[in-house]
């Protein structure tokens, strides 16, 4: 894992004037939350109890891929994107994709933090009529601007909404949380290569490389080696951190903005995670992809969570 930022920027990175306005600004709603990073830590503490307990409710979900992502959702939402709970359909809202669907837990999570999704709701997960589905469904789910869960097609999704935005000049940014193993599938650079194609520098991948999928190590499943070279040669800006650094994340987010204004070219942030990050049997194991934990492992599971939250107070 790296423990320095890094970042990649292919050359003739001048942005052409014709290819999205920058001029026009917007309006920040009042009340949006920017929060220090003990405020995050603390938040993402919370959350991780609140995946584990959506979880073992229904005794189905990814305890392990929602673990491994929280650090940059919290990150993502509460330090970065631009939103209003009071306005969800707000035109000029910064607009995210959770192409990685499985890790609908953390994702669900972070939007009661938000105000999106009342807290009574928690522990629905998966439940007949409920409003939080095994994957996101924009139907149900406010704040959720596309249904996700088929893997690989999030980043499409994210170009298509970029090129609308700049077709209505409208400053937002689109941000598109991938999983590692998800890039296996060929849509994925297809898209890729369509986002360079079309110069949409306001779209900023984030791929949670957490080197696990469902059938194992992902270089033995289909080995993806160096993803941020890979995405160099599609004419993308590359950054790569350790994806549970907070300095880091928020450092390649406002990196990514940057190179939005100042190159024609998409980003990318390889976010180098832990699966199951938080608990200690389930961190690096592919076993915990998607298996909810017994009671017995739910309650050491939840001790270990608890006292690193309390840590924090």
């Amino acid at each position: 894992m790296t423990s320095t930022l890094e970042r990649s920027i292919p050359n003739s990175e001048t942005k052409d004037p014709m290819s999205q306005s920058t001029t026009q600004s917007r309006s920040l709603p009042a009340g949006l939350p920017r929060l220090s990073t003990p405020e995050l830590q603390k938040i993402a503490a919370k959350l991780r109890i609140d995946i584990l307990d959506m979880i073992y409710e229904p005794q189905s979900g990814h305890p392990g891929s929602s673990l491994s992502c929280i650090d940059l959702l919290v990150n993502i939402w509460f330090a970065h994107l631009v939103w209003d709970p009071a306005n969800p359909e707000w035109r000029e809202r910064d607009r995210f994709i959770m192409s990685k669907g499985h890790g609908a837990p953390a994702y669900y999570a972070t939007l009661m933090q938000a105000g999106y999704i009342p807290w009574e709701e928690k522990n629905t997960l998966r439940k007949i009529h409920s409003n939080l589905q095994g994957h996101p469904a924009s139907k149900y789910i406010k704040g959720c601007d596309i249904s996700t869960g088929s893997l690989g097609q999030g980043l499409s999704c994210g170009v298509g909404m970029a090129l609308g935005l700049q077709l209505d000049n409208i400053p937002s940014r689109v941000i598109v949380l991938m999983g590692d193993g998800e890039c296996q599938e060929g849509n994925v650079w297809e898209a890729v290569l369509s986002a360079a194609h079309h110069k949409t520098s306001r779209v900023t991948a984030i791929v949670d490389r957490n080197h696990l999928q469902i059938d194992g190590d992902t270089e033995k499943v289909k080995a993806l080696g160096q993803m941020a070279p890979k995405f160099a040669a599609f004419n993308w800006n590359t950054i790569e951190i350790d994806g549970h650094d907070y300095a880091q994340i928020q450092d390649a987010l406002k990196q990514a903005d940057m190179l939005a204004e100042d190159t024609d070219r998409p980003t990318v942030i390889i976010a180098n995670t832990t699966k199951g990050k938080g608990v200690s049997f389930m961190e690096n194991q592919a076993g915990w992809h998607g298996k909810a934990p017994n009671k017995e492992q739910y309650e050491a599971a939840r001790a270990e969570l608890v006292a690193a939250y309390e840590a924090l107070q």
